[in-house]
């Protein structure tokens, strides 16, 4: 006898909702204009207010135990999605999920208590750790201030968290400066673990370390989410350690998501523009001689974005259509979607 008793009825079994969703985020810095600015618009001057679009209507789901890659070139958003999902960064539009919960609908508090099983890790462990506070209160304050720990137990739970990440707990009462930088990394992962967070947001968390390190860090990251069950958003312009580490890939250009897909798929074909002129300038061992061919100019800036498809003043199969509007991200195959007019029947 089955035990589930909408599958007995004939109804579908219900479907969790993503573990993170985004629907329409976008993310908009304004410069307002000064006093002479305004002064100067009064004696027939033209200034006016910059807007940088650094999100642009952005739908994204993580899942539960889910390793998504977030990748594009620098200045893309990649940095501030990452800060928007985990509550850093307030939304110009759209809507957060966590587990199926919009966040922006809750009160402040219900709010702070959802987002503390989202942290983030930062890329620079030297600018990310307070170099005036010993690492047992780096580490221990927020678990004290969010009563997850009694302010007594502090020093034996921030040991813990020590071990976790695979440093000395009697290190706890040195400064980040006395630190080399792979283990000053692992300080900024014990303090997000913290907190017992459901869902890790990785900015370039392993960027700014050797070679070495890097790969000691990311297996420290695959072991972690087998033990505590986590899940990662893992932001990286390293399309190698994105393809090592991830389930899925979700490439951004200038604000915008262009294509998704299972890490395997989308680095054997991809199906964006974009996202095959990336791949192609990825290093390979090869017998035979390849011509580098580099994505031809500049990415426009976020300040003034070209109308239509972004990348249209770069892609070699350019339409008129694609000049005049944005083609929809559109799923292309199960488990596929690409935001590219090459796509339409």
């Amino acid at each position: 006898m089955s035990a589930n008793p909408a599958t007995d009825a004939g109804q579908p079994a219900p479907v969790d909702p993503p573990l993170v969703e985004l629907q329409g985020v976008s993310k908009r810095f304004v410069k307002s204009l000064d006093l002479a600015a305004r002064i100067a618009n009064n004696f027939g001057a033209h200034a006016r207010e910059e807007v940088v679009r650094a999100v642009d209507h952005v739908d994204l789901t993580v899942a539960a135990g889910e390793v998504v890659g977030l990748v594009g070139e620098s200045g893309c958003g990649k940095s501030t999605l990452g800060r928007l999902i985990v509550g850093l960064l307030s939304l110009s539009s759209g809507q957060r999920f966590w587990r199926g919960i919009a966040l922006e609908r809750l009160d402040a508090g219900a709010a702070r208590r959802q987002q503390l099983k989202m942290q983030m890790i930062f890329q620079d462990p030297y600018a990310s750790l307070n170099p005036r506070m010993r690492v047992v209160d780096i580490v221990g304050e927020a678990p004290v201030a969010h009563r997850l720990v009694r302010p007594k137990a502090q020093v034996e739970y921030v040991g813990l968290m020590l071990n976790r990440v695979g440093l000395d707990p009697t290190l706890m009462r040195r400064y980040p400066h006395q630190f080399s930088g792979g283990q000053r990394a692992r300080i900024g992962i014990a303090r997000a673990l913290a907190v017992k967070p459901e869902f890790l947001v990785c900015d370039e968390s392993v960027a700014a370390l050797d070679v070495s390190i890097q790969a000691q860090v990311l297996n420290l990251f695959m072991e972690l989410k087998n033990a505590l069950n986590l899940t990662y958003l893992f932001i990286s312009h390293d399309l190698g350690v994105v393809k090592y580490l991830s389930d899925r890939v979700v490439v951004m250009y200038l604000g915008r998501v262009v294509e998704s897909a299972p890490a395997a798929e989308l680095f054997a074909a991809p199906n964006h523009p974009y996202t095959q002129a990336l791949l192609a300038e990825v290093g390979r061992v090869e017998p035979k001689k390849r011509t580098f061919v580099p994505i031809k100019g500049e990415i426009p800036s976020p300040l003034d974005p070209p109308p239509g498809c972004h990348f249209h003043p770069r892609c070699p199969f350019v339409m008129p259509k694609c000049r005049e509007s944005a083609p929809p991200l559109v799923e292309i195959a199960p488990g596929r979607r690409s935001a590219c007019f090459l796509n339409a029947p």
